[in-house]
């Protein structure tokens, strides 16, 4: 039987520090038990016992065989595990006619002896020959057979009686290495390239073989063995099962551990991204069909989404500067909310205030945190040198993700995911995530407009998301208790024992986008809109101090997405002021630069003398009208979006989407072209049929609004 152990003592040799050294004196001293080493030179070196016999500069060097744990078999516990309860019922049973053939006794101890043991022909006394001979016969095998039970059990025990194949078995089977190995390459030559068959792939692998090695040298493998050789190479490479983007995804993973950023506390990091919608919406203000893209920043720690912005068809700076204002001055929440779903005014949550419902007021969708880190892509609007210099002044970081590595986002990425398939999929419009997956006509139910689609996911987000428990939300000193990102944000709250909250809420102004206009007697004009307001009179006849692009031209931060307000800092008192639009009164909402460039064009086309107050009321009404809420009401939004396509609108992004024939079909583009057909019958309830009464006119216009399109 091998040893584990080793004597060590004079004449015991190591391997220290590269070179072969001998024990040639162990002696006791005040400080411990020391050697006396000697290498092969004769020089001699004096060590402490414990470092020679436990540091890594030194190994012993046995002077017999025994166990190594660098040795070709598996442990006893692998050995044994792999065997099910018939296998290990029978090596039990042949490890006791092992134990009784050698002592006598089927435990292997006199002291555990059944009835009847020792047998006759296993008496100790017997010679070891004649035993070999009794089991043999016994159990119908050769005498030679037991030799070698009896050896592999001296040497492993139980684990040596198992009758397995070699550990290091080839998982190819006969296939040649360089085989292999060559149809691996040509495999990861395809990761950027189009999907190829397996026979191309074998194909190309035996021409590249007679190429480097000549003909007739490695032999090619049949092809069902080479159709299994792919088959075990698709685990270490996919290329065949898998879709193209995801298999150039899965070759992109690094090859060591995976790591990314831990965050401690609410607020730390910040992620921010952006992705088009799985569904069609509809622009209440021009009327069209777009691709609507959401941004969004969400807090890692707690997974509490901080900011919702919806545009379509695609994101801009500003859009991207939104987001990160409404971190610092959350929105409202909705008037129907649940309680649970709204933040107090403060954003502290309400268990950590006694009285709370002394003191908060409408409530908000969101905690209001100023992040110390944002995470973001590499696209121009996440990376623009206002919103870096900005983040700058404030303290903020920016830490970019790598290049096409989703996974630096993760949370926010899984966001998305839920999204579509918890809220998006069952909405009318939803085209699905990829053009496989696309209806025939999706956006012939697209029937949700771009401001309800963002209250949709708001409160879904607020109502829904934050309030359910997520599995990667977790204490490691509670692991069983999962939370959701509200419980998250109490806990991080409590963990951390603070919160960053915004230390100025008007410093968000700082994001919004500055133009420089000089200040006249009727105030400011931006664009053929007139601002104006009390906080301009102490400049209206004054110098700018400001070197700005404009001469003597003062800077004013504007919202694109709400031109009814410009915002205006004092330049003695440093506070900031509102300065509303002359026909703000007349909108009665936020209204957008390209809502109003909309509105110009079409009173254009409809008026001799148009102005902004006339093209304001008139895409007023119209906008209205596309809000309703009613079937037949949102189908006559449909009707007037055919009235308008024919004129001549900005060239956009959006174009891609009218081309569609689909699309221009529903906008009414082939009207002119295309002979009138007849509608057919559509069934109506009887609240279709009474609007259709009160809206009816002279010339009978409605009288075709909820005809299918």
């Amino acid at each position: 039987m091998s040893r584990a152990g080793a004597r060590v003592g004079v004449g015991t040799h190591f391997r220290y520090d590269g070179e072969t050294v001998e024990v040639v004196e162990m002696a006791a001293t005040t400080a411990g038990n020391e050697v006396v080493l000697k290498d092969g030179q004769g020089r001699l070196l004096r060590l402490s016992l414990r470092e020679l016999l436990f540091s890594d500069r030194a190994t012993l060097i046995p002077d017999g065989p025994g166990p190594s744990s660098g040795d070709a078999e598996e442990i006893a516990s692998v050995v044994l595990g792999q065997l099910d309860e018939d296998d290990r019922r029978q090596i039990l049973e042949r490890a006791e006619h092992v134990r009784e053939l050698l002592t006598g006794y089927r435990s292997g101890s006199a002291e555990l002896a059944r009835e009847g043991e020792p047998r006759a022909p296993y008496t100790p006394t017997l010679s070891l020959d004649a035993r070999y001979a009794a089991k043999a016969s016994e159990l119908g095998v050769t005498d030679r057979t037991v030799r070698r039970w009896v050896a592999d059990y001296r040497r492993h025990g139980e684990a040596g009686l198992v009758q397995r194949t070699s550990s290091q078995a080839r998982p190819f089977g006969r296939a040649d290495d360089r085989w292999v190995e060559t149809a691996l390459e040509v495999m990861v030559e395809h990761t950027g390239e189009s999907k190829p068959s397996r026979k191309m792939v074998i194909d190309r692998t035996q021409a590249r073989l007679i190429a480097r090695f000549g003909p007739d040298v490695i032999p090619q493998p049949s092809q069902a063995t080479a159709y299994r050789v792919l088959t075990e190479l698709e685990r270490r490479h996919p290329l065949f099962r898998l879709s193209t983007k995801r298999n150039r995804d899965i070759a992109d993973r690094p090859d060591g551990a995976y790591g990314k950023l831990r965050p401690t506390r609410p607020g730390e990091y910040l992620l921010m991204d952006s992705t088009r919608l799985d569904v069609f919406a509809f622009d209440p203000l021009t009327l069209r069909w777009v691709q609507a893209e959401l941004s969004i920043g969400m807090d890692w720690y707690t997974r509490c989404v901080t900011g919702i912005r919806l545009t379509p068809v695609s994101t801009k700076a500003v859009d991207v500067s939104a987001v990160l204002y409404q971190s610092f001055r959350p929105r409202p929440a909705g008037k129907d909310w649940p309680r649970h779903a709204v933040w107090p005014e403060h954003g502290i949550p309400r268990t950590v205030l006694v009285d709370v419902d002394a003191v908060e007021g409408p409530g908000l969708a969101s905690p209001a945190l100023v992040p110390e880190t944002l995470v973001v892509d590499h696209g121009k609007v996440y990376v623009s040198e206002h919103l870096t210099s900005v983040c700058r002044r404030m303290g903020i970081s920016i830490r970019p993700a790598r290049l096409r590595t989703g996974r630096d986002k993760g949370p926010v990425e899984r966001f998305f995911r839920t999204l579509r398939e918890d809220l998006l999929q069952a909405l009318p419009g939803y085209k699905g995530p990829d053009i496989h997956s696309r209806g025939e006509r999706p956006e012939d139910d697209a029937f949700f407009f771009l401001d309800e689609l963002e209250a949709i996911i708001r409160e879904w987000t607020a109502v829904v998301y934050h309030c359910r428990p997520h599995s990667g939300l977790l204490d490691p000193g509670l692991p069983g208790m999962r939370m959701s990102p509200a419980k998250m944000f109490e806990h991080g709250m409590a963990r951390a024992g603070y919160i960053e909250a915004p230390r100025d809420p008007n410093l968000a102004f700082e994001f919004l986008e500055t133009r420089w206009r000089t200040i006249q007697h009727y105030g400011v004009e931006i664009d053929r809109r007139r601002y104006n307001g009390p906080a301009l009179n102490a400049y209206r006849n004054v110098k700018s101090p400001y070197d700005g692009p404009v001469k003597n031209g003062w800077p004013f931060q504007v919202d694109p997405d709400d031109i009814t307000r410009i915002y205006f800092r004092d330049p003695e008192s440093r506070r900031w002021h509102t300065l509303l639009w002359e026909h703000a009164p007349a909108a009665h909402m936020p209204l957008s630069e390209d809502a109003l460039a909309f509105a110009r064009k079409l009173a254009a086309s409809k008026y001799r003398y148009p102005d902004d107050r006339l093209a304001v009321a008139d895409l007023v009404e119209r906008w209205n009208l596309g809000l309703g809420t009613t079937l037949a009401e949102r189908r006559m939004a449909l009707r007037l979006s055919r009235e308008q396509a024919p004129i001549e609108l900005p060239e956009t992004e959006a174009e891609t989407v009218i081309t569609l024939p689909s699309v221009r079909k529903a906008l009414g583009a082939d009207a002119a072209t295309a002979e009138p057909e007849q509608p057919e019958p559509t069934e109506l309830g009887d609240d279709d049929e009474a609007d259709l009464e009160d809206l009816a006119g002279e010339d009978d216009f409605y009288a075709d609004a909820l005809e299918d399109v």
